[in-house]
């Protein structure tokens, strides 16, 4: 940021030299103007991404050189500089786009955070105009890699959410890249210098989330030995992703809703509120709606968690993405280990394109960083896939209907029963898969068996009583 290029714009020398040696100072590189003209010859030949004009000058003024500016498609910040009186004009230029105004006799502590923060802003949007040169070009946002329609969809809602405020919530599989998702917003977003915190709740246990998470004071409890920062107040002005949202305890949630609508909390403890400025994401692999309605997510928290949703498909569902995935992972594993493999073989991809990825992404790079390390080649070959995958001969995915006999005088109900049953053995239980897979809602898939007389805690359905299901 110190090194963007700011134009100083004003009609007295004193001034004029004034403010260019503080923005040197302060590690900018800078050039002065004595009037709008002048200015408007610097600001096509030099091309600054910050502009600090006075607002009356000879010749040409600020508000016109704003104007003459915004008609190109050149991204400046415009910083006014205003003499008591003034504040109407500098109103008017700031609905024509101009950054912020600072008042004369000019403070120099104002003056550099107006400055930080604009130079903050203009690196923003450069990074963000680079993410999305690097989408057009090679289908990449971050670490996520996909030319998809589906991964089109996703990109889209990221750049959307990222700019903004606003809580997210991202759904997805297990290893379907919900954090890659998670640190491309960040990464996007005006707090991408600021602290990224990631927290798995499911990784924790439940009598030490709200410490985790709050922090505590010492001899808050048996063990707080010394005062703990918790994962709020290591976020400040940063984001937060609390990973697996859904495993939190019930109670814990309450203090986080708290949070996320006041901005306050305690430590545990404690008995002084903190103030936190932390953008907050949340991440799961459950179906929301279905936490909801179990209890283990509070209906409250979800509203004030999915401002925006992103749900991460699993890999079956675009595995027209494998190729450019499969390149991506083999760049990040030779990195890793100082290797030097090329790509796979057309074999080892037909292999991968007839494979169900019940893993997603995350099964995908442990098979290449496996193969990357045995590979004794420029190529990765069917030899170096894991045994049981590269002995399998590709297979088509299990139908629904196999195994299903349907007989003179069987009933549409019983045939729906077992068209139900085969499609829950086939995605292994994965109600929400079947459902896709059934053309029905997850609810209805849930009133049938219920229907049936099935227990959620079930194992599988294989064992589902067969005089129940009218046999």
């Amino acid at each position: 940021m110190e090194s963007e290029k700011v134009l100083i714009v004003e009609d007295e020398e004193h001034e004029r030299c004034g403010l260019a040696e503080l923005a040197a100072a302060w590690g900018y590189r800078t050039q002065t103007a004595c009037d709008g003209l002048d200015a408007l010859e610097k600001i096509l030949s030099w091309s600054p991404g910050i502009v600090v004009t006075d607002l009356k000058m000879p010749r040409m003024d600020g508000l016109e050189l704003l104007e003459r500016i915004s008609q190109t498609p050149r991204e400046i910040a415009f910083i006014l500089l205003t003499a008591q009186g003034s504040i109407d004009a500098a109103v008017a230029a700031m609905k024509l786009g101009a950054y912020d105004f600072i008042e004369k006799p000019v403070n120099p502590p104002r003056l550099r955070n107006i400055l930080q923060n604009a130079a903050r802003q203009r690196a923003t949007e450069r990074e963000l105009e680079a993410a999305r040169r690097l989408l057009r070009d090679t289908g990449k946002l971050g670490a996520l890699v996909g030319s998809s329609r589906k991964m089109q969809e996703v990109f889209h809602l990221i750049e959307l959410a990222a700019p903004s405020t606003a809580s997210v919530l991202i759904t997805g599989e297990t290893g379907t890249g919900k954090e890659l998702a998670a640190r491309a917003i960040h990464q996007l977003s005006p707090r991408n210098r600021k602290p990224f915190v990631a927290i798995n709740c499911a990784a924790i246990p439940e009598t030490l989330i709200e410490s985790e998470i709050f922090g505590h004071e010492k001899g808050a409890f048996t063990g707080a030995l010394e005062r703990r920062t918790g994962c709020f107040e290591l976020a400040e002005s940063g984001t937060l992703l609390l990973d697996e949202v859904g495993e939190m305890p019930v109670a814990t949630q309450a203090k986080l809703l708290r949070v996320l609508e006041d901005h306050t909390f305690r430590r545990l403890g404690s008995k002084t509120e903190t103030t936190v400025d932390v953008r907050v994401l949340a991440a799961t692999n459950k179906l929301p709606e279905e936490a909801v309605a179990c209890g283990q997510l509070r209906n409250d928290l979800y509203y004030r968690l999915n401002v925006f949703n992103i749900h991460m498909p699993p890999l079956r569902n675009h595995k027209e993405d494998i190729p450019a995935l499969t390149h991506a992972l083999i760049q990040e594993m030779n990195a890793k280990h100082q290797r030097n493999v090329l790509g796979a073989s057309d074999a080892v991809l037909q292999l991968f394109e007839n494979f169900s990825w019940p893993g997603n992404v995350r099964e995908l790079r442990n098979v290449l960083e496996r193969a990357v390390i045995v590979c004794s080649s420029s190529v990765i070959e069917a030899r170096h896939l894991p045994p049981a995958f590269a002995h399998t001969s590709p297979r088509p995915p299990l139908s629904p209907l196999d195994g299903i006999h349907l007989g003179v005088g069987t009933t549409v109900g019983q045939a729906e029963r077992q068209l139900i049953v085969k499609t829950l053995e086939s995605t292994h239980n994965n109600k929400t898969r079947a459902a896709e897979i059934l053309g029905i809602s997850l609810k209805t898939l849930h009133n049938k068996l219920k229907e049936y007389g099935t227990r959620e805690q079930q194992p599988s359905y294989g064992a589902i009583d067969q005089r129940k299901m009218g046999h």
